[in-house]
C-alpha cells in the first residue's frame, strides 16, 4: 500500500501556480490599461535604460547586503513562487497511515525497503530513522531541529526579495534624478524638456512597480509556502512518532486530522494579525 501512495505522489509532481500568474497578469494589465484610459501609449513608458538603471542597481544593492549563497538559495526558491505541490495534508496523512498499517502487521522493519524509495527525503529520513530503532525523543530533537533549519533557510531567502523591494524604488529615483540632469543641460528647447521630464519619471514607475507587483508578493508567497512546508514536516513528525509507538493507525489518522485542523487555525490566526500589523507598499 505505502508504495502504491508514493506511486500516486511522484506521478502528482508540482503544478503552475495559477494565483501567482494571474495575480501578475491582472496587475500588469491594470496598469497598463490605466495607462491607455489616459491617452497614453504603451511606448511611453518602455525604456530600456531605466529599466538598466534600476534592475542593474537593485541587484547590485541585494548582492552588497545579502550574502551570495543566500541570494542563489532565493533565485532557486522562486519555483516555490511560480509552481505549487499537489500533495495535501490529506495525502500525506493516508501515506503515513499506509505505513503505519504495515509497521503495525509485520513490524518495523518491514518498512526498510519503503524508507528506501521514498521521494520525500525528511520522510525517508523520519521513516529510516524509526526502523533503525532511534529512541523516540531522538527522533523528534533531530527533526524539529531540521525543521527549524528549513524554517530559517526560507526565511532568509524571502528576506532577499523584501530587501530588493526596498531597495528598487529608491533605485527608480534615482534613475529618475538622472535624467533630469540630462533634461536640464538643454532648457532652451521646452518641447524635449517636456518630454525628457516625462521618459525620466519612467525609472520611478518600474522601481515602484517592480517592488510591489513582483519583489515583495514574492517575500510573501515564498513564506506562505515555507508555512505550508513546515506544517506538512511537522505532520511528518507526529506521524513517526505515532508508528514508533505502536498506535493503532485510526488514532494516528484522528491524531494528525486534529493536528492539521489546529495548525490550519493558528495560521489564519497569524495571517490576520499579520494583515493588520504588516507595512504600507513601497511609495516613491
Amino acid at each position: 500500500m505505502a508504495n502504491s501512495t508514493t506511486n500516486n505522489k511522484n506521478k502528482a509532481g508540482a503544478k503552475p501556480d495559477v494565483a501567482t500568474l494571474l495575480g501578475v497578469v491582472v496587475a500588469v494589465s491594470g496598469i497598463i490599461g490605466g495607462l491607455i484610459l489616459e491617452k497614453g501609449k504603451i511606448a511611453d513608458i518602455t525604456q530600456p535604460t531605466a529599466a538598466f538603471i534600476v534592475l542593474g542597481g537593485t541587484f547590485g544593492a541585494v548582492l552588497v547586503s545579502m550574502p551570495m549563497s543566500v541570494v542563489m538559495g532565493a533565485v532557486k526558491r522562486l519555483q516555490n513562487v511560480l509552481f505549487e505541490k499537489s500533495q495535501g495534508a490529506e495525502v500525506l496523512i493516508n501515506e503515513i497511515i499506509d505505513y503505519a498499517a504495515k509497521a503495525r502487521k509485520n513490524g518495523l522493519v518491514s518498512l526498510e525497503q519503503d524508507a528506501d524509495v521514498i521521494p520525500d527525503r525528511f520522510m525517508r529520513k523520519a521513516i529510516t530513522l524509526a526502523v533503525d530503532g532511534t529512541d523516540i525523543l531522538e527522533i523528534r530533537k533531530m527533526l524539529e531541529l531540521e525543521i527549524e533549519l528549513v524554517e530559517q533557510r526560507a526565511d532568509a531567502e524571502a528576506k532577499v526579495f523584501e530587501s530588493a523591494g526596498g531597495f528598487a524604488p529608491t533605485i527608480g529615483i534615482i534613475g529618475a534624478v538622472m535624467g533630469l540632469i540630462q533634461v536640464m543641460k538643454d532648457l532652451g528647447n521646452l518641447e524635449a524638456v517636456g518630454h525628457g521630464i516625462a521618459v525620466a519619471f519612467v525609472a520611478t514607475i518600474y522601481g515602484v512597480g517592480l517592488a510591489n507587483i513582483f519583489l515583495l508578493p514574492f517575500a510573501t508567497k515564498i513564506k506562505c509556502r515555507a508555512q505550508h512546508e513546515l506544517q506538512m514536516k511537522e505532520l511528518i513528525v507526529e506521524g513517526v512518532v505515532g508508528i514508533v509507538e505502536g498506535l493503532n493507525p485510526k488514532l494516528i489518522r484522528s491524531k494528525l486530522e486534529a493536528y492539521v485542523e489546529a495548525s490550519q487555525g493558528k495560521a489564519q490566526t497569524a495571517k490576520g494579525g499579520a494583515m493588520k500589523t504588516s507595512a504600507k507598499p513601497v511609495e516613491a
